[in-house]
C-alpha cells in the first residue's frame, strides 16, 4: 500500500476515534442542552482528559491531541456550515410537491468543500499526535479501533 493512502486512511480512522470520544461523551446526559459553544468546550476537555489518562500521555502529547481535537471541532462546524438547523433544512428539500435537487445539490457542496477545505489540516493534526506516540500507546489506540463495538475508551 502507497504510503501516503495509508497515511489518510490512518488519518481518517484517528478522526473517527476522536469524534466518537467526543460524541460519546456528548450522548450522556441532558440532551436538551444542544452542542452550545460552551458544552462542545467542556467535552472537549473531559474527552482530551479521558484519552489522555487512558494512553498516558506526556504533556506534548496531549498538547497535539487538544489541537487534533480543535481541528476536529472547526471541521465539525465548517461541515455544519451556517445552518441552525439541519434537519429543517433537510425537511425543506422535500416539503413541496418535488424534491429540491438544486438546493440539495447546493447543500451537498457546501459539505465537499467544508470537508475538502479542512481535510488536510485534520489529518495533520493527526499524524502529528499519533506520530508523536510511543509504540506501546499507538498499540494501544490500534486495539481501541479492532475493539470498537464495545465502546471507545471502556465506556459503557
Amino acid at each position: 500500500m502507497k504510503p501516503w493512502i495509508k497515511r489518510t486512511l490512518i488519518g481518517l480512522t484517528a478522526t473517527t476515534v476522536v469524534l466518537g470520544g467526543l460524541t460519546a461523551c456528548g450522548t450522556r446526559g441532558d440532551h436538551a442542552r444542544g452542542w452550545s459553544d460552551e458544552r462542545v468546550s467542556e467535552m472537549r476537555g473531559k474527552a482530551i482528559e479521558k484519552i489522555s489518562s487512558k494512553l498516558d500521555l506526556n504533556a506534548e502529547q496531549k498538547a497535539k491531541l487538544g489541537v487534533l481535537a480543535d481541528e476536529m471541532i472547526a471541521s465539525r462546524k465548517a461541515f455544519r456550515g451556517d445552518s441552525a438547523n439541519p434537519r429543517a433544512d433537510m425537511a425543506a428539500l422535500i416539503a413541496g410537491d418535488k424534491f429540491d435537487r438544486s438546493k440539495a445539490q447546493q447543500m451537498l457542496d457546501q459539505k465537499l468543500q467544508a470537508a475538502q477545505g479542512n481535510g488536510p489540516k485534520m489529518l495533520a493534526a493527526f499524524g502529528d499526535f499519533y506520530d508523536s506516540l510511543n509504540p506501546e500507546q499507538q498499540k494501544q489506540v490500534r486495539e481501541k479501533l479492532e475493539r470498537r463495538g464495545h465502546g471507545w475508551w471502556g465506556r459503557g
